[in-house]
């Protein structure tokens, strides 16, 4: 019996399947729309969001992992900001599909049988 061959993926598209994962749970994108509004610490994060300070601190772990917003440290304080280069690589790498589907749409009227 032969096993099934797995595709692998590049590194960039491995890192797009970490962003499109992370964008799927609500209160990570909570946490980007407050970010969208500037750099924010994680105190002011918690007070926004209303979220005890552990539970956003997992969440802004799997945001920072996917490489979607950066964290600067002051002191003991840490603020989180947007990465906007994130958004305009994952955006690149959405549009082919954007491409396809106007051109599936438009061939779609057509009897394919």
């Amino acid at each position: 019996m032969s096993t099934p061959t797995v595709t692998a993926f590049t590194p960039a598209t491995e890192l797009t399947l970490r962003r499109l994962k992370a964008l799927g749970e609500p209160l990570r994108w909570r946490v980007l729309e407050a970010l969208a509004g500037g750099e924010l610490c994680v105190c002011d994060l918690c007070d926004r969001l209303q979220v005890a300070q552990p539970k956003l601190s997992f969440h802004l772990k799997v945001l920072r992992e996917a490489e979607l917003i950066d964290v600067r440290h002051d002191h003991r304080w840490a603020f989180y900001r947007l990465r906007p280069q994130a958004f305009r690589e994952l955006q690149a790498s959405l549009a082919p599909y954007t491409a396809e589907a106007a051109t599936l749409t438009a061939t779609a009227s057509s009897s394919c049988c």
